[in-house]
């Protein structure tokens, strides 16, 4: 639906396939906050970057010169040809530093609006049958004030919409969002005044502070780099002190931003022990793991909490 949505050449294709992943993430959410009845959770708004969301320009080619020796049509070659320049017009050198996070939703701004239509109907379809949902809005790779100022104003519009359409009033639904880049890092003093929590999201935070792809490190040079005892542990399953310093500058700036602000830490590096031990020394508040991964948490949480005390 969100490649419908993306690659559509008209305002009524981009609306249909708008109002198709509205009903399909409703329904998503209804499920998720249902289960959560009474407990947070924090839902992150559409991430990935754009890439992940086309066909393979490669494989799409093949396709194409497979076509052609087939003898398809002349329009299901035309068609298939566009396909592949619209690709090709969209792709990056690096999707992953590229349009993706929030600016996905400032380069497509239905898609914030759509989602937060979603969360809020979901949650009135919960309130009306005398569930207590609790969703929390979270807004991937900020770097700037103004990027989280303007995201949040887009979240807080949309969600008075389905007040004013459905009657229900939902309360405060808190805004936050992640911290993944070192400039967010430094400067979270300005982002927390418009943040009602930070997730500091470490898996990029890592692959920005060093400048390793955290999708190729392992097939690279941090091998050599452990057997050769550059690096004492992968970075990307233990927290680099570089990285924990980030994170603590961060929660003390956002503070210093917002006193009431809540901070935690998503990605691996939440259910990793050793991990778990520094972020509650940096004074963080949760930690986010994998489903299989939770018991070590807890387990490395109590120990951690224990030896402060």
């Amino acid at each position: 639906i969100i490649q419908r949505f993306i690659l559509a050449d008209t305002s009524d294709e981009r609306a249909s396939a708008a109002e198709e992943l509205s009903r399909a993430q409703e329904g998503d959410f209804y499920e998720i906050l249902s289960a959560m009845d009474g407990l947070p959770v924090t839902i992150r708004l559409l991430d990935p970057p754009l890439h992940e969301f086309l066909d393979n320009p490669r494989d799409l080619a093949v396709r194409l010169a497979k076509m052609e020796c087939e003898g398809a049509s002349a329009d299901e070659l035309a068609r298939t040809r566009a396909l592949l320049a619209r690709i090709d017009a969209l792709s990056e050198a690096n999707p992953m530093l590229g349009l993706r996070g929030c600016r996905l939703g400032f380069a497509f701004p239905e898609l914030p609006v759509l989602q937060t239509h979603a969360i809020a109907r979901a949650t009135v379809r919960l309130k009306r049958e005398g569930k207590n949902p609790r969703p929390h809005i979270m807004v991937p790779l900020v770097c700037l004030n103004a990027e989280i100022r303007e995201m949040r104003a887009i979240v807080e519009r949309a969600i008075i919409d389905v007040e004013v359409e459905t009657g229900v009033r939902l309360g405060e639904i808190p805004v936050g969002t992640m911290i993944e880049l070192p400039r967010a890092a430094v400067t979270a003093d300005e982002i927390a005044t418009q943040a009602d929590f930070f997730s500091f999201g470490t898996n990029d935070l890592t692959q920005t502070t060093f400048g390793f792809s955290r999708d190729d490190v392992e097939a690279e040079f941090v091998p050599q780099y452990l057997q050769e005892h550059l690096l004492p542990y992968n970075p990307f399953a233990t927290i680099d002190p570089g990285v924990a310093k980030l994170v603590e500058m961060g929660v003390k700036l956002g503070h210093e931003g917002n006193p009431d602000l809540v901070c935690g830490v998503c990605g691996e590096h939440g259910g990793d022990p050793d991990s778990i031990h520094t972020f509650n020394k940096i004074g963080l508040d949760y930690v986010s793991s994998s489903p299989y991964r939770v018991p070590v948490a807890r387990l490395a949480a109590a120990q951690a909490a224990l030896e402060e005390e």
